[in-house]
């Protein structure tokens, strides 16, 4: 198939250093390099898990009610409360 690819400057820059060390050619370094990241990406990631927090209790909120910001910055800024 022949198409017309505009590259970004990192991208050609890469592509020419494959080139150098493979001592191919341009067709030959893009298939190449499509060819190894189209197949990373198709392939499925065994290694990774499910990340799970554990839940941990914390007690009562010692700001009581957050649901006023001016009480709880009164609790954190020690506003004596009567």
């Amino acid at each position: 198939m022949r198409t017309t690819l505009t590259l970004d400057d990192d991208v050609e820059a890469m592509l020419n250093r494959l080139r150098q060390t493979a001592n191919v050619g341009l067709k030959e370094a893009v298939n190449l390099a499509l060819r190894v990241g189209l197949q990373r990406l198709e392939e499925k990631r065994e290694d990774r898990h499910d990340f799970r927090t554990k839940p941990m209790d914390l007690g009562a909120c010692l700001a009581g009610s957050i649901d006023s910001v001016h009480d709880v910055l009164a609790v954190a800024e020690g506003e004596n409360r009567h």
